[in-house]
């Protein structure tokens, strides 16, 4: 029936856009592209969500199908039939391939690679396919996911002269009226497109990227015709879930890759964003969203944007600045140019944390291709066609699964993936989180790898038949390359780890109170003890990074392209928390911390008089020379190091400091705690003193004798 809809549909395509578009209603009528939808929490959409999504899909394909009813394209679709047919026995012809080699090799590595193989083998659409499932392990097994992730695009780049007349049939005029000249063949070429090196007639150096010719009809085609064949791959493959529905989503994604002009807008935005052009003063920037006026301020940035030339750039040509950089990879070079490898990590670490974390917008490939370093040691980003965009509750949700899993907090990671819909209604959470803490491991660098936490991860999710939603997979896809490309610099770059101090320096600044919540819970276990080895390294990190600008200055720095001191934290910001997280121990639902913190104070107290440490101090022994010698001197240091730490940080702010504890004072649950540590120090002293001053007057006598 399917097979017979399509032909039947391609049959009528050729005559006008109108039949075009009737096809195109049956096709969305009987869900080929599905209009469901699902939100995190499961709720089923609104009517007016459900209208606007089926008018995107129709916007979408409907372009797309009405851009090939054009006289140039007549005869593709007077024979619109003939290339279904032949691609469809194409496809078939692999599948079944693939499907009788299946049952003689149950080697699940060797399916694996078979598989794709195979998607090599049927052109762009799959590989692209391939690309993106290898980010979705709450559809495939872990070791598909594996093999997925090492596809690359191995299509041919097409002949020059095509892409001349693709361009001279986009812009509409001949190429030399366009450029003063153009490369022979292409700087690069990927499976959609291929760019070139030209000069245009004013001078400036241009990159052109051109679209490769009928890529919008053969994703189209390709789209509708996996889904005859979708389900044997969802056989093969041992595929979770629906993976049609997974695909159609994919799908979407492809046909923004190949609309250049929203690659020029997602370019622009992204630059208005973490960039700017270093433009004279009376340089004019024509921009159509809201972020114009802050592009224009700005005039320096370490990240650098190509300017998009949209006089010479359609649909599927784009025209943009030249940046001339070098290759991250290319180590002899970085080293002849003195550019700083740690540096250029740091650049883009702090960009695409503010990516993900803080702004939402974000770069879902930045593999070594699509960055290089300039002479001037900026880093610039190219290659716009794959973005994403999460809202505040996933930034947030990515925040608490970051804190959690440093913590090794199993089953706060359990929680965090049901609240964020990952985990399906109705199942244990227990038992997600025993699997979580198997696949924790022993806690080495190794298992701290962004690619090796994904792989402990992989299994869990596919078991336990997880489901990402679209962004978090590209999510994943970004982080995976920020490694991979932080890694050709510092090979011992670990995402995770970098990651942290921004993270905290987030869960500092703002004081909304879902990241208050995550702040405390970094800082306090479940049961309501301190993570004084936490909490130590926490205070040490803010006595020597700290900056005592006030709140205008931080936030100016924030909202800059400019990564002023972006490890650094705000000391207001920090005595702000503080004093939230003061005010959280001393209410009624901090009772358990204060508990643990009285306990820990007396604990630390006994310890000091104990002989060993008493006779440390007398023989001026330093503390951390007994670290080792149990717990409670474990925790002495800490806390030791602690004040220590916190009288540095003290003193770069005093006055903010001095007000805050002076708005705690004067309030009656601070002092009513107060009187409870010091009448719990005065019920241990009475019992211990006495033991120091025997073995004080004991240590005197032997002196003297």
């Amino acid at each position: 029936m399917l097979r017979c809809s399509l032909l039947e549909g391609l049959k009528i395509i050729g005559p006008g856009r109108n039949e075009a578009q009737w096809v195109l209603s049956i096709m969305v009528h009987k869900r080929f592209y599905s209009t469901g939808f699902s939100s995190v929490h499961g709720e089923r959409p609104s009517a007016e969500y459900a209208k606007l999504r089926k008018q995107s899909l129709e916007d979408e394909f409907g372009h797309v199908l009405g851009t090939y009813s054009s006289r140039s394209f007549s005869a593709v679709y007077r024979f619109g039939p003939f290339l279904a047919l032949f691609r469809a026995a194409v496809i078939s012809y692999h599948v079944l391939k693939l499907s009788a080699w299946q049952l003689f090799v149950h080697d699940v590595k060797k399916r694996a690679t078979k598989f794709c193989e195979t998607l090599i083998r049927l052109g762009p659409f799959y590989i692209k396919l391939g690309q993106a499932l290898s980010t979705r392990p709450d559809i495939l097994p872990t070791i598909y996911c594996q093999e997925l992730a090492r596809l690359q695009d191995q299509i041919p780049p097409f002949p020059t002269s095509v892409a001349i007349r693709s361009i001279e049939t986009q812009l509409g005029v001949p190429v030399s009226e366009l450029f003063a000249d153009i490369s022979a063949e292409p700087i690069a070429a990927a499976s959609l497109g291929q760019v070139y090196k030209a000069h245009l007639h004013s001078g400036e150096m241009v990159a052109v990227k051109v679209q490769r010719p009928g890529m919008s009809l053969s994703l189209t085609l390709d789209a509708l015709l996996f889904h005859m064949i979708g389900g044997q791959l969802k056989r093969f493959a041992k595929a979770r879930k629906d993976l049609l529905v997974a695909v159609n989503e994919m799908v979407r994604h492809m046909f923004e890759e190949i609309d250049y002009i929203l690659e020029g807008e997602n370019a622009e935005r992204f630059a208005s964003l973490y960039a700017s052009y270093a433009c004279d003063d009376n340089d004019k920037i024509d921009l159509s969203h809201q972020d114009r006026d802050s592009l224009l301020d700005k005039r320096h940035t370490l990240i650098k944007v190509p300017k998009i030339y949209w006089k010479y750039t359609r649909k599927a040509v784009l025209t943009m600045e030249w940046i001339k950089g070098i290759k991250l990879t290319d180590e002899e070079a970085l080293a002849k140019a003195q550019l700083k490898r740690k540096e250029l990590v740091d650049m883009g670490l702090y960009c695409s944390l503010r990516q993900l974390l803080e702004v939402g917008f974000f770069h879902a490939d930045p593999h070594p291709g699509n960055l290089v370093a300039t002479d001037d040691g900026s880093l610039a980003y190219f290659d716009f066609g794959m973005m994403g965009d999460i809202p505040r509750h996933y930034r947030v949700g990515l925040i608490r699964v970051l804190v959690h899993f440093v913590n090794r907090d199993s089953l706060g990671l359990a929680n965090d993936f049901l609240s964020l819909g990952f985990i399906p209604e109705g199942l244990d959470i227990q038992l997600v989180s025993d699997a979580l803490q198997a696949s924790f491991g022993d806690g080495t660098r190794q298992s701290r790898d962004f690619q090796s936490i994904m792989n402990q991860l992989y299994d869990v999710m596919y078991d336990f038949n997880f489901s990402l939603p679209p962004d978090y997979a590209l999510v994943i896809r970004a982080l995976g390359s920020l490694e991979g490309t932080a890694k050709a610099l510092d090979p011992d770059f670990k995402v995770i780890e970098s990651a942290y101090p921004f993270v905290i320096g987030r869960l500092l600044a703002d004081p909304s109170p879902d990241m208050r919540k995550i702040l405390r819970e970094l800082l306090i276990r479940n049961d309501g003890s301190i993570r004084w080895s936490r909490l130590e390294r926490l205070i040490a990190a803010i006595s020597e990074d700290a900056s005592d600008s006030d709140g205008e200055n931080a936030d100016s720095a924030i909202g800059s392209s400019v990564p002023f001191r972006w490890k650094s934290f705000d000391m207001r910001s920090v005595v702000a928390a503080t004093e939230d997280l003061l005010l959280f121990i001393l209410s009624e639902k901090g009772l358990r911390v204060r508990q643990y913190l009285v306990r820990d104070i007396l604990k630390a107290v006994d310890a000091l008089l104990q002989e060993d440490l008493v006779a440390c101090i007398f023989d001026g022994c330093s503390i951390e020379m007994n670290t080792s010698i149990s717990e409670e001197h474990t925790m002495v240091t800490r806390m030791a190091n602690g004040l220590q730490y916190f009288g540095q940080a003290l003193r770069k702010a005093p006055d903010a400091w001095v007000a805050m504890l002076a708005r705690l004072s004067v309030k009656p649950e601070f002092r009513a705690f107060i009187l409870d540590v010091i009448s719990a120090l005065m019920q241990l002293s009475s019992r211990k003193i006495p033991e120091a001053s025997w073995f004080f007057d004991a240590r005197s006598d032997g002196a003297q004798l």
